[in-house]
């Protein structure tokens, strides 16, 4: 045996070397159970996440797969999802976004994704997607042909869903330790370019109008340091020659906002 060995036991007797070996083993085994945790805290620095909500037909999971990277195609896609989408947007430097694009239909799935992103994991931030009553109508379930609805209505439609939403985002900001930011992303500018000005306006906080009313009560509600909100303009559409914008503006757009989006993470 050793003379290092023997010195040991002389200062340490046996019951110091179980108890020695005990605490070492716990630490271990606590190092072992927080390291899951150490990563998704990790994880969520790097890819915070992100609710896209929104009625259905404003263009949220196009607008996710734009920011994503992904081509979802410019053609007419079907309208609406019954179930919540995800998508991540990485950057060379491994920074991002997961986006978990909640249903447009007030349908029980739904009321889970919203449960889900207010309330049982609550997300860093929110991209409401609205749309200047452009949405894409759907139709009723179990009718057929091409679905209508006016300008009128579906901005009526627009401001009803924003406030079921903005109750859910309200509720979320007061029970948090930490800001929450909210961007309203003004879509299909490429069907209005020349007022895009004033239809950003709208959507405003501070502007007057209906929904500029509905998201100042939103920042009563949640407190003016609890909720920073941002409102831009974007396309998801890649432009062409009846577009009111065109693919580099467009594009431009789709890169202020993914700008912005890094700077509320923190990652610039």
């Amino acid at each position: 045996m050793s003379r290092a060995t023997t010195r040991f036991r002389t200062i340490v007797p046996r019951s110091g070397r179980a108890a020695l070996g005990a605490t070492i083993a716990g630490g271990v085994l606590s190092g072992l159970t927080s390291a899951p945790e150490r990563m998704s805290r990790l994880l969520r620095r790097r890819f915070p996440t992100v609710a896209v909500t929104g009625m259905t037909g404003v263009g949220k999971t196009r607008l996710a797969d734009r920011l994503a990277g992904r081509n979802s195609g410019d053609g007419v896609a079907q309208v609406g999802s019954a179930v919540m989408e995800r998508r991540t947007r990485r950057s060379p430097r491994l920074h991002g976004c997961r986006f978990l694009v909640v249903p447009g239909d007030n349908a029980a799935t739904r009321l889970g994704a919203l449960d889900e992103v207010f309330h049982d994991e609550p997300v860093d931030g929110v991209i409401h997607v609205v749309a200047n009553g452009y949405a894409t109508p759907r139709r009723t379930a179990g009718t057929t042909g091409t679905a209508t609805a006016t300008r009128e209505e579906q901005l009526a439609a627009e401001l009803e869903d924003w406030t079921i939403t903005s109750h859910r985002i309200a509720s979320m900001a007061v029970r948090r330790d930490k800001p929450v930011w909210l961007v309203i992303a003004v879509t299909k500018t490429d069907l209005y370019g020349d007022d895009t000005d004033d239809v950003v306006h709208y959507y405003s906080p501070g502007s007057g109008s209906p929904f500029g009313d509905k998201v100042d009560e939103l920042r009563a509600l949640a407190g003016g340091a609890k909720l920073s909100v941002d409102v831009l303009p974007v396309s998801s559409h890649r432009g062409d020659r009846k577009s009111a914008i065109s693919a580099k503006q467009a594009s431009e757009m789709v890169d202020a906002l993914a700008t912005r989006l890094a700077q509320l993470s923190g990652h610039v």
